[in-house]
């Protein structure tokens, strides 16, 4: 199920006048909760809910307050507190111990549809943008507001709470580009179109990255790699992951990236530390020429050598660093 806004929304927009609709936010929690301040919920008229807000024992109650809100066409907010004995959470079952308050607001035409179709385009053409949730409006009235030339930290959020409005800073999907379209890759994008990340496969050579076992990434771009540098993604990539198995196109890679990529956070190439010392050298370069610190070997310390592994092991560490992440164990068991 996808829980990025961007994947949330997409599920919406084809059906958005077919079904009723309600955006459910998160805009208050106190104590331990499954999701803070600021995740959202699509839910329609035939049961059917995009995201989550707690491990699935919230939907069903959300849900039927959900239908309250297209009887009247009006914002409901609702309380779950695990802290009052009296209060519908034990009843519920809700083991998580906090306190979780949710804004219900019905989408429709009538309303601009709460202003979802321009946060749609903004995050599609790669911007941030404060959204603005009015509680208290009827009918609602949500606004965005796109922040030109900001780069890009999501996993710095910003939200607000006061007695009219929740406001909270919402990010595109990261775009990361895998270079290199072989069979270690396709666990790769799979996991990746799991997170809602916005890949890129680049892949010149014909024989490589059937489109088959492709079907997660934006596109698969075959041009030579070393005429992609006026290509606007290029300069919005966070995240450049190389692992085509040729010096000379891994060289080409870091060339491109490095140059190019203005947004970079993360940039690593497959294999160990000597092959990529000669990567290095085609290209003309040293570590230190790099925009950022160069993961080579690439991944967590993961275990296992199974293609998935690995896999894994690399998307691990793209998404710690990109969600700012420390990559350690949190209990402390390893």
């Amino acid at each position: 199920m996808p829980n990025r806004i961007n994947q949330l929304i997409e599920h919406w927009y084809t059906q958005k006048d077919t079904h009723q609709w309600v955006l459910a936010t998160i805009i208050a929690t106190d104590g331990s909760s499954y999701r803070k301040a600021g995740a959202m919920m699509l839910i329609n008229d035939l049961g059917q809910y995009f995201g989550m807000l707690s491990g699935g024992c919230l939907e069903s109650d959300i849900m039927l307050q959900a239908r309250r809100c297209w009887q009247h066409g009006h914002n409901r907010m609702v309380k779950y507190d695990m802290r009052e004995e009296e209060d519908l959470a034990w009843k519920l079952g809700i083991g998580c111990g906090g306190m979780v308050e949710i804004l219900l607001q019905p989408i429709s035409a009538s309303n601009h549809y709460l202003d979802i179709i321009s946060l749609q385009k903004a995050l599609q053409q790669g911007h941030s943008v404060t959204y603005r949730q009015n509680i208290g409006a009827v009918p609602p009235d949500n606004q965005v507001t796109v922040l030109q030339g900001q780069r890009i930290k999501s996993h710095n959020p910003q939200v607000g709470l006061d007695e009219t409005y929740f406001e909270q800073t919402l990010y595109p999907a990261p775009s990361v580009a895998i270079f290199g379209g072989g069979q270690d890759a396709i666990p790769l994008v799979a996991m990746g179109k799991e997170l809602g990340w916005s890949i890129v496969l680049i892949e010149p050579r014909p024989a490589y990255a059937k489109a088959q076992y492709f079907d997660g990434v934006r596109q698969i771009i075959r041009q030579p790699i070393e005429q992609l540098s006026s290509c606007d993604f290029i300069s919005q990539l966070r995240g450049a992951i190389i692992l085509t198995h040729n010096i000379e196109l891994d060289a080409k890679a870091l060339l491109l990236t490095s140059q190019n990529a203005t947004q970079l956070e993360y940039l690593g190439v497959l294999g160990p530390t000597h092959r990529t010392a000669r990567v290095l050298a085609h290209a003309g370069m040293s570590a230190a020429d790099l925009p950022v610190a160069l993961a080579s070997p690439m991944g967590l310390d993961l275990g296992g050598e199974l293609p998935e592994s690995i896999a894994l092991s690399i998307i691990a560490e793209v998404h710690a660093l990109l969600e700012g992440g420390s990559g350690q164990s949190i209990s402390g068991v390893l």
